[in-house]
Parts: C-alpha cells; sequence; structure tokens
C-alpha cells in the first residue's frame, strides 16, 4: 500500500490539472479538420433535449405534440379587444360545466365517446350538409353512445389506425343499420391537417370535438394538457386561425370569432379549489378554452363520467366569473394558416 500511494496521488494531481484545463481547451478555435467519430461520439448526449408529448387516449395522440390544441397560451399577449369579448359574453357571467355525472332531463350530461377497434365494421350515412362533410361510410358501433339533448353529436375513436369520426345531429330508423346526420368530418390523429377553408365539422368552428373536452382519466391522472371547447351565445360572423368556419346568424359585432381563445388570468387564485377542478383550471391557465360553438355563455364542454361530483364542479365553476379571463392573441403560433402546427 506505502508503494503505490505515490503512484495514486500522481493520477490525482494529473486529473486536477486534466480538469482545470478543461474550459480553456473547449473554448480554444482548433484548425480546421474533418469529423471524425471520435470528435461527435458524445454530441447525442449533448445535444439530446425531451421531446414534448401531447395527450393521447386508447393509444392514439390527440394530434400532434405541436399541435395548436397541445399549446401552451400562458405567456402570449392578451388580445387587442379583449374587454370588448369579455363584456359582451360576461363579465360577470359564472362558467358552467357541461358535463357530469348521472342525468339531467333524461340523458347524460355531457358529450360521450366511443372508442372502437380497427375491425369495426362501417355503416352507410347520409348528411343533410354533404358539401362540407366527408362522406362515409363510418364505424358506428351498435348502441354507439350519443349526445343526449338537441346536437346529437356521436364522437368515434378507432384504435390502430388513430382515425377520429365525428358527426352532428346523428339519427337512425332501422336499429343502426345505416346512419342520418348533418355533418360529418373524419380526423387524421396524427396529422396537423385542418378542414378546408369555410369548412363545418361536427362543431360550428369547424374544429374537432374529442380532444377540446374535459375528460375524468385526464383529471384522475393529474393534468390536461390541451385546450378545451366552450360555447357562446352568438359570435361576429367571422373566424380565427385554427377554426376553420364562421356562423352569421346569431350575430353580434362585439362578440369573439369562431376559435377565439381565451385563458383563466394567472393572478386568479385556485388553490382554494378542490384537487380535480385545480387540474382544469391549470389548463384553463395553461392552455385556454376555445369558442368552439354557439349556445349557453361560458359552457365548458366535457365528457360524462360516474366520478364527476356534479354538486363539486357547479359549485366551484360558478366561482369563476367571465372578468377573470383574458382573450389571447396566438396567431405568433401560426406556421401555416392551414395547419394546426403551432410553433
Amino acid at each position: 500500500m506505502k508503494d503505490r500511494l505515490p503512484v495514486q496521488l500522481v493520477a490525482i494531481v494529473f486529473a486536477l490539472v486534466a480538469l482545470a484545463m478543461l474550459p480553456s481547451a473547449l473554448l480554444a478555435t482548433p484548425a480546421p479538420r474533418a469529423p471524425s467519430s471520435s470528435s461527435i461520439i458524445y454530441l447525442p448526449f449533448i445535444l439530446r433535449a425531451a421531446q414534448p408529448t401531447g395527450p393521447t387516449l386508447a393509444g392514439c395522440p390527440l394530434f400532434p405534440a405541436d399541435n395548436i390544441w397541445n399549446a401552451r397560451i400562458d405567456s402570449l399577449p392578451v388580445h387587442p379587444q379583449s374587454n370588448t369579448y369579455i363584456n359582451f359574453i360576461g363579465a360577470s357571467t359564472g362558467l358552467h360545466p357541461d358535463f357530469g355525472s348521472g342525468t339531467w332531463d333524461g340523458g347524460p350530461i355531457g358529450i360521450p365517446y366511443n372508442i372502437v377497434p380497427s375491425t369495426q365494421p362501417n355503416v352507410p350515412i347520409t348528411f343533410y350538409y354533404p358539401d362540407e362533410s366527408d362522406p362515409g361510410p363510418y364505424p358506428i358501433p351498435p348502441g354507439a353512445l350519443r349526445e343526449w339533448g338537441s346536437d346529437h353529436h356521436i364522437l368515434i375513436l378507432q384504435q390502430g389506425t388513430c382515425l377520429l369520426y365525428e358527426v352532428y345531429d346523428a339519427w337512425t330508423t332501422n336499429g343502426g343499420a345505416s346512419w342520418n346526420a348533418g355533418s360529418g368530418a373524419k380526423w387524421n390523429l396524427n396529422s396537423n391537417a385542418l378542414r378546408p377553408a369555410g369548412w363545418t365539422s361536427a362543431d360550428a368552428a369547424g374544429l374537432s370535438m374529442l380532444n377540446g373536452l374535459v375528460r375524468y382519466d385526464e383529471v384522475a391522472a393529474g393534468e390536461i394538457k390541451h385546450a378545451l371547447r366552450f360555447t357562446v351565445r352568438a359570435t361576429n360572423g367571422t373566424y380565427v386561425w385554427h377554426a376553420r368556419h364562421l356562423t352569421s346568424s346569431p350575430y353580434n359585432i362585439n362578440a369573439p370569432p369562431m376559435g377565439q381563445r381565451f385563458r383563466l388570468k394567472s393572478s386568479f387564485n385556485i388553490s382554494t379549489f378542490s384537487p380535480e377542478v385545480q387540474v382544469i383550471l391549470t389548463a384553463f391557465k395553461r392552455y385556454g378554452i376555445i369558442v368552439a360553438d354557439n349556445g349557453a355563455d361560458w359552457y365548458i364542454g366535457g365528457a360524462p363520467d360516474a366520478r364527476w361530483n356534479d354538486d363539486t364542479l357547479v359549485s366551484e365553476f360558478l366561482r369563476m366569473h367571465g372578468s377573470d379571463f383574458e382573450a389571447v392573441d396566438v396567431s405568433s403560433l401560426m406556421v401555416d394558416p392551414n395547419s394546426g402546427q403551432a410553433r
């Protein structure tokens, strides 16, 4: 041991000297030379960064991670018309969860969705707005879950293909062997493609619906990583990216356009809300809410689930008011007006 100690000390000294010289060596400009494997072997470890991950469902992405639905907007500028929009929708109006557990007026509360395998048989479907619909057939399963109430939406996520089929005002008269509907849209969830300009979808704004719903599974997991849809009683007869369709009636010049994004103000204190609602309010701040359809003011879309506590949802949503929100200008995120990809 005594004989080997000096050798170990020398090795330590050399190592310390090498470490001391390392910064200057890295900063020095070497003579140009061809790259070699030894010169780049460590680059993957230096340059590798965590890749963003977007929301998923049933093994499918809900659009790519860089889609505008999945873009954080908490640091974007306030829209110059924010106060006008907020005052029109209702600065003193409380929010309302358009989803819950149990039933209301004879049906489930919210917009349900169906998950089907890639082998699900297609059935014929006819639209009364065929010019702005993706033609059938659609893989609507027997006994498909359908939204209760006037809009009768059917949402279908097909596993394996990761295609999303959404239908507005769907009904059948022969047990599901064929269907009739107002409009229908097909979405490739691996793509940032938008509807053709001016086209509706199952939603008035020409947007997809499933990825804009509050879902209990995401709340239970502790995070919602996308924007959420909501309704207003009227719009101003225009639409903004990434919406694709306008509604001219009902119309008001002070109303927001279809597709307008809002967020809960960063100053709003969410610490006194229940843990489940805090998850939703965090998404309101980070990802915001999008004008997707005409309906009751400040109604937030979601999927029915027996695990929701309706009393908590309603009472705590009413503690928020329109004045707690602000409209956001997301135009800086647009890469291409005909794509949902966001910077």
